[in-house]
């Protein structure tokens, strides 16, 4: 699958996120808005990255998680 095919689908997946590689080759997310306090105190990020993007994608599930229950 292309790099560009796996960036759309991982946006897709997660609209709250934008989503890119580096020219290092990490795959990162950072949210559109902030954080709130509880959010912070949750362990929530504002941007996370990963070696792939299975890892981000669970990154992601990891953070949607803890924003859903500060």
């Amino acid at each position: 699958m292309s790099l560009d095919r796996r960036l759309a689908e991982i946006a897709r997946e997660f609209p709250e996120w934008t989503i890119w590689r580096s020219d290092a080759g990490r795959w990162w997310a950072t949210r559109h808005h902030p954080l709130t306090s509880a959010q912070r105190t949750a362990g929530c990020a504002m941007t996370i990255d990963a070696d792939e993007p299975d890892g981000l994608r669970e990154l992601l599930r990891e953070q949607e998680a803890r924003a859903a229950d500060p």
